[in-house]
């Protein structure tokens, strides 16, 4: 038994007082009839980019969770049948510009008394769709706090530590450029989409290996290239020892 959400992320641009209706469209793409559930949850995201959920609380700083209301909460989906959600943010009036946030999860649970005894492991398959509301336009506000080589192989990783001082959530975009001892580009890596909360610090790792072109053995200085919305791009310096 599985269900899969369609979209995982939505982005809203919204002003206080002002009003947005979405919708998710849930799919059972199994054999078997199952009911979900949808819930509410304020999140946030580990140094490694991993969601971690949490129940809503209105104190908790860029929740949205409290702004959130949708329907059906409990539906029954047969195999290969969808189901929508629609859900509408309204953004209270007087609301600091921010990148707010919240999230709706999708548990699967059984129909039958046969599958209720897999219930413990069926829970574990619930998916969740992360809702971003972006209010207003406050300027970003991003420090590259360290740059660093971990791993070895083709386990080598390049690790860019990021902290986020503004209320804003950015998205990274860039390249890591890696420049042999002549100082001749052999190798640009795009790097990966991902975001930064308001107020937060985490890790955006990056694989210098192409597995097409391997590095030869020798000493690289790899040169990192972040473009995070504002007027001067971040820039860093480190160096990859590679050996056979």
């Amino acid at each position: 038994m599985s269900i899969e959400a369609s979209p995982l992320r939505v982005e809203i641009q919204a002003q206080p007082g002002s009003s947005n209706t979405q919708a998710v469209t849930v799919t059972n793409p199994g054999q078997e009839t199952v009911r979900i559930r949808a819930t509410l949850s304020d999140w946030y995201l580990s140094r490694d980019g991993a969601p971690q959920f949490e129940s809503p609380a209105p104190e908790r700083a860029f929740a949205a969770s409290e702004w959130v209301r949708f329907a059906p909460p409990e539906f029954t989906l047969e195999p290969g049948m969808k189901g929508i959600v629609r859900f509408t943010v309204t953004v209270p009036a007087g609301v600091e510009p921010g990148g707010y946030r919240t999230g709706i999860l999708f548990e699967l649970t059984p129909t039958t008394p046969e599958a209720a005894k897999g219930r413990q492991v069926l829970l574990k398959s619930r998916i969740a769709t992360l809702v971003y509301v972006h209010v207003g336009q406050p300027p970003a506000a991003i420090e590259l706090t360290n740059l660093e080589v971990r791993g070895a192989g083709e386990q080598t990783q390049v690790i860019a530590a990021l902290k986020n001082r503004g209320r804003r959530t950015v998205r990274t975009k860039g390249n890591l450029i890696v420049y042999d001892g002549a100082g001749t580009a052999v190798a640009q890596i795009p790097l990966p989409d991902v975001p930064v909360l308001p107020e937060s610090e985490r890790d955006l790792a990056v694989s210098p290996n192409d597995p097409t072109r391997p590095l030869p053995a020798g000493q690289y200085r790899v040169e990192l290239k972040l473009d995070v919305g504002m007027p001067e791009l971040l820039v860093g310096e480190t160096t990859l020892k590679v050996s056979r």
